[in-house]
């Protein structure tokens, strides 16, 4: 049988899409690689921000389609964050709710989860989620879509479909990672001892940050700072001069998210005096120590008691039915737990 050039050309261009499509199908990462390769960073966002990991995972795989939809491999954009009129960063033109939305392009996928964690926590909208448990995904799901962040009508249950379907809620425990990679390993099979000498699973680590493990310790000097731990909690002692916006550099944080960790009024631009104890993480909302009460001396409030105990002032006034500004007296009791 003889072929016209142009049915020849035709053939030729045929069987390169299809070897270009099989091999975009062999290329796509799957939703478990996906969880193992980002969840160490969720797992961070999560002790620094409060955002259950789960979440974050599940809004990553749900918006990236794990990585594998267009945007996400043209932008790194994972979590489908528009550009908005502050976006001073690169961007990329692609057709979501309307034709050609202006959407954040980053250099590395580990600089979109960042945002992502900052963007939630900056944006007043998302304010009241952060009133829920880390291991409250449901709520969180639903406070999501209340809050407009998609326009998915069952944006939240595909979100808990997500999370309850590859047991992301695991994540959001102590030792998160060690609870979800043993389950893993359980169901398929794998003995734990065995498992534990691969080194197929590599942690990805956000570059130029700092690693939480690398100061989390009783105490550690780190960039001229000691690191406490207080209630489970980190935190380092205000020197002389000292400035948030220089504290919050240190340790890769928003100066705007170390005031928050704080408790300081949104409206103050106050700095902190020496001495003064500033936390590099958001403070729990229960005391984890066993002394049940504190009784008050001259000087004392509920500000301070909350950041001597290390304990969420507002879950520490509800505690004792109490308003957060509230005048405290001494030889007064404060319950901590």
């Amino acid at each position: 049988m003889i072929f016209s050039r142009k049915a020849t050309i035709i053939i030729v261009f045929a069987l390169l899409f299809s070897a270009v499509d099989a091999m975009a199908q062999a290329s796509r990462q799957t939703k478990e690689e996906y969880i193992q390769r980002y969840k160490h960073i969720a797992i961070d966002h999560m002790e620094r921000y409060g955002i259950p990991a789960s979440i974050t995972m599940a809004q990553g795989i749900l918006e990236s389609d794990s990585g594998n939809s267009n945007l996400a491999r043209r932008s790194n954009n994972h979590f489908g964050i528009k550009c908005k009129k502050d976006w001073k960063g690169d961007r990329v033109y692609h057709t979501d709710d309307a034709p050609d939305e202006c959407f954040r392009k980053y250099d590395t996928v580990e600089e979109s989860y960042l945002d992502h964690a900052e963007f939630l926590d900056q944006s007043p909208r998302y304010d009241s989620l952060f009133a829920y448990s880390t291991t409250d995904y449901h709520s969180w799901a639903r406070g999501l879509k209340a809050a407009g962040y998609a326009t998915a009508p069952d944006y939240a249950q595909r979100l808990v479909r997500i999370i309850e379907d590859n047991q992301l809620y695991l994540l959001d425990n102590d030792n998160g990672s060690k609870l979800y990679e043993s389950r893993q390993l359980a169901e398929a099979g794998i003995d734990h001892n065995f498992a534990a000498q691969s080194s197929i699973d590599v942690i990805t680590t956000v570059e130029g940050r700092i690693d939480p493990d690398n100061y989390r310790v009783v105490e550690r000097t780190y960039n001229g700072y000691s690191v406490y731990a207080g209630n489970g909690t980190h935190y380092v002692i205000a020197r002389d001069g000292d400035k948030f916006a220089d504290i919050a550099k240190t340790f890769s944080l928003t100066e705007r998210t170390l005031r928050k960790y704080n408790e300081i009024d949104p409206k103050s631009n106050a700095d902190p005096i020496a001495g003064e104890i500033i936390y590099i993480e958001k403070k729990p909302k229960h005391w984890l120590g066993e002394q049940t009460t504190h009784k008050v001396s001259d000087g004392e409030t509920l500000t301070s008691l909350s950041q001597e105990y290390g304990i969420n002032k507002k879950s520490l006034a509800r505690l004792n039915r109490i308003r957060p500004d509230a005048t405290l007296q001494a030889g007064q009791n404060i319950r901590l737990k």
